[in-house]
């Protein structure tokens, strides 16, 4: 029998039967948790049989009106489902004591999570318009209630699942639209009819579905201008709930990306591809600056996946445009890259977020600010997210380091390609590539340094305990993904690669991968840096006993020993890239001064405040929401509760849509 098919057979079972037991067991945590781990498993077992080539394609007809339900598994659709799979057994094992609390302990909540799994790994095998949307619609209801599970929390809760709600709705609108346009110029709503017919459409007809589906994507994958939902409900959100958001239901934007425009409509045009690499390169560099300048390590975190995911559209808008002026291998790698890319960032955006869940519970805060001196108390975390911050920055030996270098590679190689637009746009994202690779490095130095060394800047930092062991295991397996993609890289090229679809860039990886060996072998230069950073903390461990062990200070000013007070936060070492990027981000600052009583040239104490908002946030959806409310106490005016003139509203306005209709023929 075919693995792929008995996963996801597997897969919706199990899935289904954990629900249930949700529902029943309500309290049973670990029962959820298992079961949802379990559901992960075999998820990724039928991803890793359909990148070894065991497809499948089923109909079933009856379950759905009109189309009905048909689900297909082919390389690019397992990778997706592998990912989300991997990143489920982490968050399953995790949520056994995590979720151990009043709120996610509901019943809507417990049977929540087992669907939001398996609605994810539906999406990728969905081979119809009809199953996607549905499954797509799915996927949004179900991490809509995760996202609200804690709504007893604060008000903010209920603000980022109305952002979420709202903005996930308008990209479902956004794609079903695209999706309809496309269904009507072809007659039938199956891949495999939209895929012979794709290639056949007019350039207007399929600009239309391209743009609208990317939108929609987008706004799912959090790319920047429809990110604002994401840094208010990852924060929000459970924290395992939060791994799968980020590091599996936004890969879901890229793969609909992928499969629209690369596979069912067949490539499409350059200038497709040009803007992909535009809203990709604007979203990394505009994501890791708002991460660099938060104080907040959830929210820092999910600044961190727009910028990831926008480092992905690059490779995806790169590999678009390569493959329309006729380089097919620069396509192939830079597509690849974009994959490993997905690959690794699920990794380590799964521990980073668990590790913060970690803080979150045994310190019950997540400002950075307010945090410090975790290490002695809470090690295996320290180190959990510590790893997970060097798997973020592109730096050997971090995950990152892999798939950004690749990357760059596709990027330096394509300049001669693709004419005038791509001479522009492509040094453009090479530049930005840098950028966001050093801004990332600044960014985790600060939240790891800040957040866990040095010592503790509040009361609940200093009585930290390590979290319970499911916790740990769970922040285990995430840290072992990260060292798999870090120091054995070649290991996942093969599935990758054949996702892409791009059976000629074989030799073209192999050649960067293992083409430059010996002292400047990625493997190596990662090996001698870690030795490398063994050698000097021994040193610095060394020196710091030596200097413990002196009874007397020769000059220290007469300062006394170092406090936390002394200490840089959060928000001072944030403060010089602050100032580079000024004209940027365009802080808000406000100081308050507090005079003695006694007289005002005395200062009792000074309160400093920095705000970084969202630029696009305030210039474009601001002024939108400004007009809805207009609108809506425009409206209040209507609502005068005379029965009558309500039935003249329906009268008038069934005449007015008659006499259109009429007119319009």
């Amino acid at each position: 029998m075919n693995l792929a098919a008995t996963g996801v057979a597997a897969v919706v079972a199990i899935g289904l039967l954990t629900a249930l037991a949700g529902f029943v067991v309500p309290a049973r945590t670990v029962v959820l948790g298992a079961g949802t781990a379990l559901t992960g498993v075999v998820a990724t077992v039928a991803g890793a049989a359909a990148l070894a080539g065991e497809s499948f394609s089923v109909v079933l007809p009856g379950l759905l009106p009109l189309s009905g339900v048909s689900l297909a598994l082919d390389p690019l659709g397992g990778l997706f489902v592998a990912v989300t799979g991997g990143v489920a057994v982490a968050a399953g094992i995790y949520g056994m004591s995590y979720a151990d609390t009043a709120d996610l302990r509901a019943r809507g909540v417990q049977m929540a999570l087992p669907l939001f799994v398996v609605v994810m790994v539906l999406v990728p095998a969905a081979a119809n318009v009809g199953t996607l949307l549905v499954c797509w619609e799915l996927m949004a209801l179900a991490s809509l209630v995760l996202v609200v599970a804690e709504h007893r929390r604060g008000p903010q809760v209920a603000s980022a699942g109305r952002w979420y709600a709202v903005m996930t709705h308008l990209g479902f609108m956004s794609v079903l639209i695209g999706l309809m346009v496309f269904v009507a110029h072809t007659g039938d709503d199956s891949f495999t009819a939209l895929r012979e017919a794709g290639p056949r459409l007019s350039p207007a007809v399929a600009a239309v579905v391209f743009v609208a589906t990317l939108a929609g994507f987008a706004s799912k994958a959090g790319i920047v201008p429809l990110h604002a939902w994401l840094p208010r409900a990852h924060p929000e959100a459970p924290s395992h709930v939060s791994a799968l958001m980020s590091a599996a239901m936004v890969n879901l934007g890229v793969y609909g990306l992928v499969r629209v425009g690369v596979d069912l409509l067949g490539g499409g045009v350059a200038w497709w591809w040009l803007l992909v690499l535009a809203l990709g390169t604007v979203s990394a560099v505009y994501g890791i600056l708002h991460a660099a300048m938060s104080s907040d390590l959830k929210r820092l975190l999910g600044q961190s996946t727009t910028e990831n995911m926008g480092l992905v559209l690059v490779g995806v808008g790169a590999a678009g445009l390569f493959a329309s002026s006729g380089d097919r291998v620069l396509a192939g790698l830079a597509l690849t890259a974009a994959l490993v890319h997905v690959v690794g960032h699920a990794a380590f955006k799964t521990l980073l977020f668990l590790a913060a869940g970690s803080v979150l519970h045994a310190t019950g805060s997540r400002d950075l600010d307010a945090l410090g001196g975790l290490r002695p108390t809470m090690p295996v975390t320290t180190a959990a997210f510590g790893l997970g911050a060097l798997a973020a920055s592109a730096l050997p030996p971090g995950t990152a380091f892999v798939s950004e270098w690749l990357l760059l590679q596709s990027l330096v190689h394509g300049l001669p390609a693709g004419g005038v637009a791509a001479a522009i746009a492509v040094p453009v994202a090479v530049a930005a590539v840098a950028l966001t690779a050093g801004l990332a490095v600044a960014t985790f130095v600060k939240a790891f340094g800040v957040g866990f060394l040095a010592k503790p800047r509040s009361e609940a930092a200093a009585n930290a305990h390590e979290s319970p062991a499911t916790m740990l295991a769970g922040m285990g397996i995430a840290a072992l993904a990260c060292l798999m993609v870090a120091i054995w890289p070649a290991g996942i090229l093969p599935a990758v690669q054949a996702a892409a679809g791009r059976d000629a860039v074989s030799g073209e990886v192999t050649l960067r991968l293992t083409g430059v060996t010996g002292a400047l072998s990625p493997l190596l230069l990662a090996l001698g840096l870690v030795a490398a950073m063994i050698a000097v903390a021994g040193a610095v461990r060394v020196v710091a006993v030596r200097r413990a062990r002196r009874e007397a200070r020769l000059w220290d000013c007469g300062g006394g020993p170092m406090s936390a007070r002394m200490e840089y936060t959060a928000t001072s070492f944030a403060e010089p890239l602050q100032r580079v990027f000024d004209d940027v981000v365009q802080p808000e600052l406000d100081v308050d001064v507090t005079h003695h009583e006694e007289s005002r040239y005395l200062v009792r104490a000074v309160e400093y405040r920095r705000t970084v908002p969202d630029r696009i946030e305030r210039r474009l959806y601001q002024p939108v929401l400004g007009l809805i409310a207009l609108w809506g106490r425009a409206g209040r005016g209507l609502a005068s509760g005379s029965v009558h003139r309500y039935l003249g509203y329906g009268f008038y306005t069934v005449c007015g849509v008659l006499i259109l209709l009429a007119t319009s023929r």
